[in-house]
């Protein structure tokens, strides 16, 4: 297959640097899968080097004009965004939802999910022959490789997979785990998916439960940072993949988990949040520093000034502008080049220091995982399995949390469920879930304030499964079949 021919991300350092830092390294050699690993510094280098791929333009990170694939892109592609007359045009392809199997966006979003499972799976290559003399560093590194593995696949899945259900017997994605370049892996079903994505992810977490413990080298994350994937990040994927297979009792009992562990952030410490000053609340957070990409850039641009997509008007409506902290720090009124004033999504316009400088660039960490998000999964799976006091508790946790003075809802049956999908839309915006959302809702896109011609999406349009990149299908046959439509 074609991501055979992907080049492994460079994963070595000119100095030696602990998994235990911050990753604001910058790698300066590539690796190929011939060359072996011999210390574990060798492993946790290739592990920063897997972080490090989170922040290409094809996942996360966006340059102006760049997909932002699994950030920003999920609220373009439905209807919490609005294309402006200051796009580039360079995402028409997807808001418009007129990709096809040869556009080459769509096979970089494929390859740079791949890329990360090569590396990750390069990390678990070889390293049992250290658990010996260095079991506790070795559980710690092939816990993270593994989650990241899950994870990434689980992305994956999303985009290009017609349907959820944990027992699917429709075509899934090819689950790779091991680095091999010449490897042509079918795509087996969307169960065989899920089973391996859960089985790797149970696999990590047992690895990592007893990471305390002086044999594994002491926790994964240390003080306040979130930037590596600890055993409280496993939960809080579990219970995004149950939620989306709809095991909703896996989903509560998840969520719980993560709740338990890290509380909802106060009104103070949220808007610090988005301006890495505080990690109240976040679970797990890729690491962006200046030269290293950015996050939204294909929604506002700072150093430009160029807001390609601007919030959906009728869903800023439903935030009090007064109460709700996240309004001001989501939104801001900011004048273009010309002078008028306009309303810009400024949830990623950089760290804290950049705002007293008043010299926001853009560059912010990802929050890939949040306790606000966990809130949201409990109180849909309640109210899915029919336990509409749970879920009305847990929104309303929520909405207590953010708006000053919140009178608590009272919310039940159809009504609580679009409650929360709302909550959803307002708490997530611009954090990759909104398309994913709606598809696994089936529910119909009706873009409100739409001036192009592409306003409604309905339920079972092809254009909801992404389709598999034509140089994938030349280069390995065994994919196919091809998704309907294309």
């Amino acid at each position: 297959m074609s991501i055979k021919k992907i080049i492994v991300c460079a994963i070595l350092v000119g100095s030696i640097i602990s998994c235990k830092k911050v990753l604001n390294v910058e790698p300066q050699f590539n690796l190929d899968g011939t060359t072996r690993f011999n210390t574990i510094s060798d492993y946790e280098f290739a592990l920063v080097g897997t972080y490090r791929l989170f922040r290409s333009t094809s996942y996360y990170g966006a340059a102006n004009g760049a997909s932002n694939a699994y950030a920003t892109l999920p609220d373009a592609l439905s209807d919490n965004l609005n294309e402006t007359s200051e796009s580039l045009g360079n995402a028409r392809v997807f808001s418009n939802w007129a990709y096809a199997k040869d556009e080459n966006q769509v096979e970089n979003t494929w390859l740079a999910a791949y890329r990360i499972i090569s590396q990750a799976n390069l990390v678990l290559t070889g390293i049992d022959k250290l658990s010996a003399t260095e079991p506790g560093a070795v559980n710690r590194i092939k816990a993270q490789a593994l989650a990241i593995r899950a994870l990434v696949h689980f992305d994956i899945l999303r985009y290009w997979v017609d349907d959820y259900d944990r027992n699917s017997s429709l075509p899934g994605i090819p689950y790779i785990t091991r680095f091999d370049y010449e490897q042509k892996p079918p795509r087996g079903t969307v169960k065989q998916t899920y089973d391996s994505i859960e089985f790797d992810l149970a696999t990590a977490k047992a690895l990592m439960a007893d990471m305390d413990k002086p044999i594994n080298s002491g926790s994964i994350n240390s003080g306040t940072s979130r930037a590596y994937i600890d055993e409280i990040a496993v939960n809080a994927i579990l219970a995004r993949e149950s939620l989306y297979s709809n095991q909703l009792d896996n989903a509560i009992a998840y969520a719980t988990l993560v709740i338990n562990a890290r509380p909802l952030a106060s009104r103070t410490d949220f808007p610090r949040i988005w301006q890495d000053a505080s990690t109240a609340e976040v679970i797990w957070s890729v690491v962006f520093d200046a030269g290293q990409g950015l996050v939204g850039g294909n929604v506002y641009f700072p150093p430009s000034n160029r807001s390609e997509y601007r919030p959906n008007p009728t869903l800023v409506a439903t935030y009090s502008q007064a109460n709700d902290i996240r309004y001001p720090s989501y939104f801001q009124t900011r004048n273009t080049n010309g002078g008028t004033p306009r309303l810009v999504l400024s949830k990623y316009l950089g760290k804290e220091a950049q705002f007293q400088l008043s010299r926001p660039d853009g560059v912010v960490n990802f929050k890939a995982l949040r306790t606000g998000e966990m809130y949201l999964i409990r109180a849909e799976a309640y109210a899915r399995n029919g336990n509409f006091l749970a879920g009305l508790a847990d929104l309303n946790t929520l909405r207590a949390a953010r708006i000053a003075g919140f009178v608590l809802g009272a919310e039940t049956g159809a009504a609580l469920l679009s409650a929360i999908e709302l909550e959803r839309r307002k708490e997530l915006i611009a954090e990759g879930h909104r398309w994913f959302d709606l598809k696994r809702t089936t529910r119909t896109i009706n873009r409100t304030n739409c001036t192009t011609s592409f306003c409604t999406l309905l339920p079972g349009d092809p254009a909801w499964t992404w389709p598999i990149p034509q140089p994938e299908i030349d280069a390995n046959p065994n994919i196919l079949p091809q998704n309907p439509g294309y």
